[in-house]
């Protein structure tokens, strides 16, 4: 069944947007009648039925309604670099959306490579992975922001910084307790600064291992992300 995203609806006669309409009518080519589903990306999934065909303008019924579809039990906020080739941040967001995920922070860091994204583009891949995955929550993406600010304010129950320093550290599925929020920190390609990591540990961040190879920023993402979910279903 399609998944529509109508992130403004409110009652049970909707309709939906002009791209949305588009793709339904031109890409998918659905009739008056078709059942689809709908999400406001907020936890309420919909059976819905179309009322009309109109590539700008189609009216649809909900019939049926699901809250807090899918809710999962813990919280999984990653900070991560902006990657210099930007498709391998949107691929990082789309494979992240996919495993799933709630909160995105992209940060500038000592070593970053960089300083500029456009979040409208980064929303629409997080759009469009939430409709592939069937998910009926959309992950909040923040604002970029500095690394130290995140750090310092983050008031997270579990928190983690993921780095390649000869230091002790444990891998994540070792310190990780599961059905509790946590937050990762992932770092560029040149890896977060001693001074960024020692900050981390000052603010009670724990230090973590994701393997024995070296990963590029957007697989330690992905990585990360696999495993959190990976250890709530153990």
């Amino acid at each position: 069944m399609h998944l529509f995203y109508t992130p403004n609806i409110e009652s049970d006669i909707y309709m939906l947007d002009e791209i949305e309409s588009k793709h339904c009518t031109r890409v998918l080519r659905l009739k008056t009648g078709d059942t689809i589903q709908l999400t406001d990306g907020k936890g309420n999934m919909y059976i819905a039925k179309l009322i009309n065909e109109d590539q700008k303008h189609c009216n649809i019924q909900v019939i049926e309604t699901k809250n807090n579809f899918e809710k999962r039990d813990f919280y999984l906020h990653i900070a991560i670099a902006p990657t210099k080739n930007i498709d391998r941040l949107e691929w990082f967001l789309e494979k992240a959306t996919e495993i799933g995920i709630d909160e995105i922070t992209p940060v500038i860091t000592d070593y970053s490579e960089r300083a500029i994204i456009k979040t409208e583009r980064l929303n629409k891949i997080l759009v469009s992975a939430m409709k592939q995955s069937v998910k009926a929550y959309m992950p909040k993406l923040n604002e970029l922001q500095k690394i130290d600010q995140l750090i310092k304010n983050n008031k997270t129950e579990q928190k983690f910084i993921a780095h390649c320093y000869d230091s002790p550290k444990k891998q994540l599925s070792e310190i990780y307790f599961k059905k509790k929020d946590s937050l990762i920190l992932i770092g560029p390609e040149g890896d977060f600064s001693q001074t960024e990591v020692n900050l981390a540990i000052q603010n009670q961040f724990k230090e973590i291992s994701l393997g024995s190879s070296r990963l590029r920023t957007e697989t330690a993402g992905v990585v990360a992300c696999h495993t959190i979910n990976l250890l709530n279903t153990l």
